[in-house]
């Protein structure tokens, strides 16, 4: 991709102050068995030019699918056109060490590429995983899927920086669904999503883990509602993932701070003067940004701004250091941020976006902090959540829960229920999981911007407990 870019580069005329064009190719696999039958396979490529340009202060954009020449030649045309049309009126002004790149390379570290996936071998094995979650005739649907992504990206620019990355993605997903006597309960994994190649599908399309599913979704059948009342509460990764995600992930995107989101995915309770003094936790909590993490699902070398990414604290011993903005948001604003402006896809400019935002783990084992709850719960994996739009006040429902009495894990509970306020909720956090209790998680899709662009992200968590937390049965 870099050879023809760099050609295609060298053919374009332009008057703008800085240039830079970004060439994205995704392919992607989807394939999908139900109820021991064969649903769904489908391959999908996605590629485009998305032309960048810097004119008196002002950035503008425009897209080419047409990938000639020529087609580029005017998507640079127009995209300075618009630059110069509307530069009177700039909300800032922008100068060319905004785009300061360096060049480099990134690669997912992978032991079978995706392409060479046999989509017949893994219908099977999704088939099998379906009929291995049917446990028992209360069983009424079981769904397995694979979802494939691998993103090529290349990104040049007229100071002559030069980066490549190419991503490999791996998505799947085990489903059983229960009924009897009017109840429905539905039990997955959880959507886990990580970068690498083929092999991380003989983690995760495995035997056990099937049976665990459906044999789960039964018992929640004829399990007690969940109690309600202010309890101990003990968050799996595949739950604490997205209450991470939500009530600390968007919060602190700076574009939402500033206002940009706010007529579409909301604003931010945070506010540009709590940074270095907002104790948004307890002294517990230390949460990074970090795409450099091998495995996890956002990783990357560079965002699609051409910013090096690296590891930085947002939140350490509790208190909040540094927004998650990229550089054009970083010059707006007056904050440090990280290296975390991203587009969906090549039609999309890059906005500010998590990548990979991580709890650092602590000193205590699962055993530890199930011993020291007298009374509470343990919830497992997500099935609803609700927050309001300044990122204030959530609610989350979970698949799955323990009771937990005296120091004990008892009886199983359904319908388990969670709300309350992102600083006081992190402010009550009373132990943080040690690394037997680590887990890389993370979602494939997230949704932001005007036109919408969905992007995934990673999130990797330990266990962890939390004291005095509204628990409610559905």
């Amino acid at each position: 991709m870099s050879a023809k870019l760099k050609e295609i580069f060298k053919d374009i005329k332009s008057s703008a102050d800085w240039l830079g064009i970004r060439d994205l190719r995704t392919t992607t696999h989807y394939l999908v068995a139900r109820n021991g039958k064969f649903e769904k396979c489908t391959t999908a490529v996605d590629h485009g030019y998305m032309v960048e340009v810097l004119f008196k202060g002002q950035f503008a954009y425009c897209a080419a699918s047409n990938t000639s020449v020529s087609a580029i030649q005017e998507a640079c045309d127009r995209a300075t056109f618009l630059a110069k049309t509307i530069s009177e009126w700039k909300l800032f002004p922008f100068t060319k060490d905004v785009r300061n790149l360096t060049s480099g390379d990134y690669h997912t570290p992978s032991k079978v590429p995706l392409s060479e996936i046999s989509k017949k071998e893994a219908i099977d094995q999704l088939i099998k995983a379906t009929e291995w979650m049917k446990v028992s005739d209360k069983i009424v649907n079981t769904s397995a899927l694979i979802w494939l992504a691998e993103r090529e990206m290349c990104l040049v620019s007229s100071d002559g920086a030069e980066i490549n990355q190419n991503l490999s993605q791996v998505i799947s997903n085990l489903e059983a669904v229960a009924h009897e006597a009017g109840e429905t309960q539905t039990r997955t994994t959880g959507l886990p999503c990580l970068q690498g190649g083929l092999e991380l599908l003989g983690n995760e399309i495995t035997e056990k883990k099937a049976r665990s599913v459906g044999e789960e979704a039964v018992e929640l059948l004829s399990a007690e509602a969940c109690p309600t009342g202010n309890f101990d509460l003990i968050l799996a990764p595949d739950q604490l993932d997205l209450q991470l995600h939500e009530s600390i992930g968007h919060p602190l995107e700076i574009d939402r701070i500033l206002g940009d989101e706010r007529n579409y995915a909301g604003w931010s309770f945070v506010q540009l003067s709590d940074f270095g003094k907002l104790q948004y936790g307890s002294p517990l909590l230390n949460v990074v940004f970090d795409p450099t993490v091998s495995d996890e699902f956002a990783s990357y070398g560079y965002d699609d701004t051409g910013l090096q990414a690296t590891r930085e604290y947002l939140i350490k011993d509790g208190l909040l250091l540094r927004g998650l903005g990229g550089i054009e948001s970083q010059k707006r604003s007056g904050l440090s941020g990280v290296a975390c402006a991203r587009a969906s896809s090549w039609n999309r400019p890059p906005i500010d976006r998590m990548a990979n935002v991580n709890i650092e783990p602590g000193k205590s084992s699962l055993e530890d902090m199930i011993s020291g709850v007298e009374f509470g719960l343990y919830m497992m994996t997500n099935k609803s959540w609700s927050i309001d739009d300044y990122r204030r006040k959530f609610q989350f429902g979970c698949e799955y829960a323990k009771l937990i009495e005296k120091g004990k894990l008892t009886k199983t509970v359904k319908n388990p229920n969670y709300r309350g306020t992102t600083t006081d909720f992190w402010k009550n956090l009373k132990k943080v999981g040690d690394k037997s209790t680590f887990r890389v998680k993370g979602s494939p899709v997230c949704g932001k911007g005007e036109p919408n662009q969905m992007v995934g992200v990673g999130h990797a968590v330990p266990t962890c407990l939390f004291e005095n937390v509204e628990i409610f049965g559905s």
